[in-house]
């Protein structure tokens, strides 16, 4: 599991950049976007990279995640139960 932090910016994303290629080696991701509460188009770029590269990845996204995501036009791409 990769928890993201509450603001999920540029700095953000570079700093869990390492995170998520060690993470490369696993089937299953989780990633604990629950307490986030800003999230910038760096962050969004990583997650839309990550969900191409993991086979089953999950997102539990806080509500700024989810409508960063809307506004992007990613939500159906990030989120399973929106895909569904």
């Amino acid at each position: 599991t990769i928890i993201l932090p509450v603001r999920c910016d540029r700095a953000a994303a570079t700093a869990l950049l390492p995170e998520f290629v060690a993470a490369m080696g696993n089937e299953d991701l989780q990633i604990d976007a629950s307490k986030t509460t800003l999230v910038g188009y760096a962050m969004l770029q990583l997650l839309a990279s990550a969900k191409n590269s993991f086979s089953r990845l999950r997102i539990v996204p806080s509500e700024a995640l989810r409508e960063a995501a809307r506004l992007t036009g990613l939500e159906i791409h990030l989120f399973e139960e929106v895909a569904q």
